[in-house]
């Protein structure tokens, strides 16, 4: 399959430091917030990340950030073919509510809605939302969950009584066409079947390629099980410049203006987290500044100060999109990127890679595909890759 990127939408604010946020921790501040997430600034980078060829942007969940429903609906008009890939939490609202508001959103921005599935974040924080359910019991709802929205999706009347979700003859007046891609990630192997049941892409934080291989390998089986295939994404922080010794400076840059106190803190709650993918994460940092390449191209100094995706790919643009091959031959498609702060990053890393990729012949640009299936000509304004 051809590459697909999605941008970020940072709903939290941005900055031209790390910030931090997500698992359980609070916003670092101190680490640098200095553009406040308003609505004119999150729409400058989706309009950014459309212009450049991405094919949507992921908005994140939690109480660390600003609602992502509300958020990408108030933004889908500011654009006109970028999709929204909206985290949600199952059990903080009913299924038939959910696949309700997911066709209403597909009704109004038409094929605009991808929905990433975030079974729950830390036991803290879900208790501030009402949830005390254990972690096992979140991923049963979940399984539940998703269970009925498929068979409300499919047009069908839904009575189930589980363990954790009960409705009684559920049906939509209108069901959303086409049915939104679902996105889910997840170490344990409680995830595991969960993927493998139900999702359409499964997506990994930024490990080193053979961790990501094995994964794909444990998801591709346990898929294979229940009859289905599944897709494969990746989601990482980028950091590309003209030049390697550029792009080493930046993510110097970024970690000598944290304060060691911060990093402390901020390890000291993520080593607390019930997720053992956040725990695979802190294992590439070791809450050190020390060694971060941890494999060519592969930092993982974001991890120092955010919980969740810790790792970024740092190179020259032709070293950042070797890597992103390197990842695309052991089978991902899907690349869900951002970088500080997330409007510029997404121009170095949209006129420095995606050009080479495109030259490659492994990615064009989404509304080029559009333009093809409708006939109509299309004009590609990326920029052409100079020899570097």
């Amino acid at each position: 399959m051809a590459l697909t990127f999605h941008w970020f939408l940072p709903t939290y604010g941005d900055s031209r430091y790390l910030v931090g946020g997500g698992h359980g921790t609070d916003i670092t501040n101190t680490a640098g917030s200095d553009r406040p997430a308003s609505l004119p600034y999150l729409r400058q980078i989706a309009v950014a990340a459309e212009n450049l060829g991405f094919l949507g942007v992921l908005t994140p969940t939690g109480a660390w950030c600003e609602d992502a429903w509300l958020t990408t609906a108030m933004l889908a008009g500011s654009t006109e073919r970028l999709k929204f890939l909206v985290a949600f939490r199952p059990g903080l609202l009913s299924p038939t509510l959910a696949a309700q508001m997911a066709a209403t959103f597909q009704r109004h921005a038409p094929d605009r809605l991808l929905i990433n599935i975030v079974t729950g974040g830390e036991d803290a924080e879900q208790r501030a939302y009402g949830d005390f359910n254990t972690k096992d019991e979140r991923y049963q709802r979940t399984d539940e969950f998703l269970s009925v929205v498929r068979g409300l999706w499919r047009g069908e009347r839904v009575t189930l009584a589980g363990q954790q979700v009960h409705v009684e003859g559920a049906k939509l007046a209108r069901v959303p066409d086409p049915t939104p891609t679902l996105y889910f990630g997840g170490s344990s192997a409680a995830a595991v079947q969960v993927a493998a049941k139900h999702v359409d892409v499964y997506l990994t934080w930024g490990e080193p390629p053979s961790a990501v291989a094995e994964k794909i390998a444990r998801l591709r089986a346990a898929a294979a099980e229940q009859g289905r295939t599944l897709r494969f994404g990746i989601r990482l922080h980028v950091i590309s410049r003209d030049t390697a010794e550029a792009a080493w400076a930046e993510a110097r840059r970024l970690v000598d203006a944290l304060d060691p106190a911060v990093i402390a803190d901020v390890q000291s709650g993520l080593l607390r987290s019930q997720s053992e993918g956040q725990q695979r994460m802190l294992a590439l940092n070791r809450g050190s500044t020390d060694n971060l390449e941890i494999y060519p191209n592969l930092w993982a100094g974001v991890g120092l100060v955010r919980g969740g995706a810790g790792t970024a790919l740092v190179g020259s643009h032709a070293e950042v999109a070797e890597r992103i091959e390197e990842y695309h031959a052991l089978g991902i498609d899907e690349f869900i990127l951002s970088g500080h702060p997330h409007l510029e990053e997404a121009y170095w890393f949209g006129e420095g890679v995606l050009p080479l990729l495109r030259r490659k012949g492994v990615w064009q640009h989404p509304a080029r595909t559009e333009s093809v299936s409708a006939g109509i000509p299309f004009v590609d304004l990326t920029p052409t890759p100079t020899a570097s």
